[in-house]
């Protein structure tokens, strides 16, 4: 049975009530996968966004699904195959940069909660009209940033964000301080010299000062 729209922002909303920041991870080294995971839950981040940008992305997906109290997702999902191979990797949510309707109703078949990518208030309205109403805003900082987000609050305040693309410590606060924005999206909290360098107790410290970030819907 395919998993409904409802059901899958109730999921998403969950997860990402969980922490104020889901780390976006590009993990070109599986070996880095579990210890990474491992840091980022200890410091207080849960839920993970692993891209499939590189080719051991579903491998890393596998190793970090092992981690107790993590959340993995499977992020940058384009096609139908993308969602099918998240969730045999052990996904327990995805993360696409937009939404097409062959996407939409790969990850419900598959019963894959997807947080999908919407810049305008186009795009919102027809992911709403499907049922989903929480969204990745993304790109976030071209797209307008915190102003454009709080601007859609006002004819969409069904609809809640997880901002993404261009979030950084200097700006995170602007995002997290909107009413309509549940967590935001970020890099920062895991660079790549730091896992390059096996670094895992600076990740952990990045991770406890994100997951201290104050946010309105706490």
């Amino acid at each position: 049975m395919a998993m409904s729209a409802q059901d899958a922002t109730q999921i998403t909303l969950g997860i990402a009530a969980l922490a104020p920041i889901i780390p976006v991870l590009v993990i070109k080294d599986p070996a880095h996968a579990r210890p990474l995971a491992e840091a980022l839950v200890a410091g207080g981040l849960p839920a993970l966004e692993v891209t499939l940008r590189t080719p051991d992305a579903l491998e890393a997906i596998k190793a970090m699904a092992e981690v107790p109290g993590g959340q993995v997702g499977a992020g940058t999902l384009l096609t139908p195959e993308d969602a099918r191979n998240a969730k045999a990797a052990g996904a327990t949510f995805g993360v696409s940069p937009g939404a097409t309707d062959a996407l939409v109703a790969a990850c419900e078949a598959h019963e894959l909660p997807l947080i999908a990518g919407a810049a305008t208030a186009s795009e919102a309205m027809a992911m709403l009209e499907r049922g989903y109403r929480f969204l990745k805003f993304f790109p976030a900082e071209t797209s307008g940033g915190a102003p454009a987000i709080k601007a859609l609050g006002g004819p969409l305040p069904q609809i809640s964000f997880c901002p993404t693309g261009g979030v950084s410590p200097s700006n995170v606060a602007d995002y997290l301080g909107l009413s309509n924005v549940v967590c935001a999206g970020g890099s920062w909290v895991a660079p790549a010299d730091l896992m390059t360098q096996g670094h895992w107790d600076e990740i952990e410290a990045l991770a406890r000062d994100a997951a201290a970030l104050p946010r309105a819907q706490a």
